[in-house]
């Protein structure tokens, strides 16, 4: 019993009962998660939910899915972009939700309702849950648990980060205190924006100054503990590094920490991401990944007694964690490449212990495309959370697996192309043993990366045996230039030929299509 993709009838509440328990138990099955993520039962139900929450007469517009995480046998996690119009206000607002669908229907049992409740209330005596009248739901006859941004219970402070009236006085403090000019030392009005919105995991959120014509825009990134101290601390060594040494490329600088609000604030980057210019690479993109190459080669000879205290990366735990976690929903939706994840990463623990090792450098950690950015005044790297001790190949590697990743999404050609212009930029000034290690690091990360192949892509389980097996061929071209045998493939041949009528041009438009739905 199962239901079709996009259906247009409503469905009994019991075999949605049977058939969630089949979607998201051991049993997994993507026909029911992508029916849950792009169905018209769902997305209705969802709908239903969110205007009932709203305070007339504000309205409900688009709703558009950003992004799905599946744990097998425990829950399947939504997030979306509500768009909201208010009386008065010109167009529509998005509104961060995140839903959560469970087996036993508890959404409330990993976060605390006293907590939530209490923060919830904070969230209405400030104001800030306008339009909505509560900012927490539950449907138990469809196990599904909605969150309304700012609410987290493991995030208390995002409640007083999304009140423009504290955004103003903590932006003020910061300003006094760091050496910015007079007009940026007053700020006035901003519009608080939630762009990241993941509930007991992380949170960024924009702040755009409005009494100015070109008013400055922040980042603010929210974090536990001592993270955001380290995180400020490492961004700004990071970019006095590249400001010396970075031949033109340079590293986004914080504009502060805010101790009490667990917060480091950011200066907005001008330009766009690499991975948009991947869309359609030329001569610009060429350089621009030559000279990311030589800043990435700059950023490894850092003094790690500059950067300060920094964790140690640990290859046989990242591989463990790859295989009991970050990929554990490949396996459960399409058991043929279980095999073939754990044969490769069972050859990548084996390779590592052939090739020659080197002394840990500082490394970025997350060195991917989106982490580059482009403008007419040159280039930034951003996001330096993830920096730590390791290999200087594992943040080669990792961009080379990104490439991979943004080709394969992009169906483009050219891909040894721009791998090569990366790193015509890196390699002159590195070691050969370094390349080869970053090639057993590609092999691992493309392995963790398919979990960014979105769920509720059409062609989910097509593009995802096709990023495993790029990584299968890199393992396999490695293998054979330290003149080993290469391993067989537990792959075969990939079935292409539900999209063998598809244009290229097609297959492209519905990669880039944003998931909205009204």
């Amino acid at each position: 019993m199962g239901f079709s993709i996009g259906t247009e009838h409503s469905v009994p509440t019991r075999m949605l009962a049977l058939n969630l328990a089949d979607g998201l138990s051991g049993r997994a099955k993507l026909e029911v998660i992508q029916w849950l993520l792009l169905s018209r039962a769902p997305r209705k139900a969802l709908r239903d939910q969110l205007t009932g929450l709203l305070s007339a007469p504000a309205t409900l517009g688009p709703c558009r899915l950003r992004r799905a995480r599946f744990k097998p046998g425990r829950k399947l996690t939504a997030y979306y972009d509500a768009l909201v119009h208010v009386e008065g206000t010109d167009g529509y607002r998005p509104r961060a939700i995140a839903v959560t669908w469970r087996l036993d229907g508890d959404g409330h049992q990993h976060h605390g309702t006293a907590d939530l409740s209490g923060i919830q209330a904070e969230a209405l005596r400030q104001g800030v849950a306008a339009p909505f009248r509560q900012l927490t739901a539950d449907l138990p006859e469809r196990s599904m648990h909605l969150e309304i941004s700012p609410l987290d219970a493991r995030f208390p402070q995002l409640v007083r980060l999304s009140d423009p009236r504290h955004v103003h006085d903590m932006l003020a403090g910061a300003y006094t205190a760091s050496d910015r000019t007079p007009d940026q030392a007053r700020p006035g009005r901003y519009a608080v924006t939630a762009i990241r919105y993941h509930p007991g995991q992380r949170h960024v959120l924009r702040y755009d100054r409005l009494d100015v014509a070109k008013g400055e825009t922040v980042l603010a990134k929210l974090y536990t503990g001592e993270d955001g101290a380290r995180a400020f601390r490492v961004a700004g060594r990071a970019a006095d590094w590249l400001a010396e040494h970075g031949e033109g490329v340079t590293a986004v600088r914080p504009l502060a920490y805010v101790a009490e609000d667990a917060v480091v604030l950011y200066p907005r980057v001008v330009g766009a991401p690499l991975s948009e210019r991947l869309q359609r690479p030329g001569a610009g993109v060429a350089e621009c990944l030559e000279r990311a190459g030589a800043a990435l080669h700059a950023l490894h000879h850092l003094p790690p007694a500059v950067a300060g205290p920094l964790k140690l990366h640990d290859f046989a735990a990242e591989v463990s964690e790859i295989a009991r976690e970050a990929s554990d929903h490949i396996p459960a939706l399409l058991p043929s490449v279980g095999p073939a994840i754990e044969g490769l990463l069972a050859r990548a623990g084996e390779l590592h212990e052939r090739l020659s090792p080197e002394p840990p450098t500082f490394t970025h950690g997350d060195f991917k495309s989106e982490h580059i950015w482009a403008a007419p005044g040159g280039f930034t790297f951003i996001d330096f959370d993830g920096c730590r001790l390791a290999d200087p190949a594992y943040d080669v590697g990792k961009f080379l697996a990104d490439l991979q990743l943004w080709f394969t999404a992009y169906d483009q050609e050219g891909l040894e192309q721009v791998q090569e212009q990366f790193l015509a930029g890196y390699a002159p000034r590195a070691p050969q043993e370094r390349l080869l290690r970053a090639r057993l690091y590609e092999a691992v990360q493309l392995v963790k990366i398919a979990r960014r192949v979105p769920l509720f892509d059409r062609d989910w389980a097509a593009l995802t045996k096709q990023v495993i097996r790029r990584a299968q061929a890199v393992m396999n071209d490695l293998e054979l230039t330290l003149g080993l045998p290469a391993t067989p493939s537990f792959l075969g041949f990939l079935d292409w030929s539900h999209n063998r009528h598809r244009t290229r041009r097609e297959r492209r438009r519905q990669r880039c299509r944003k998931g909205a739905w009204g």
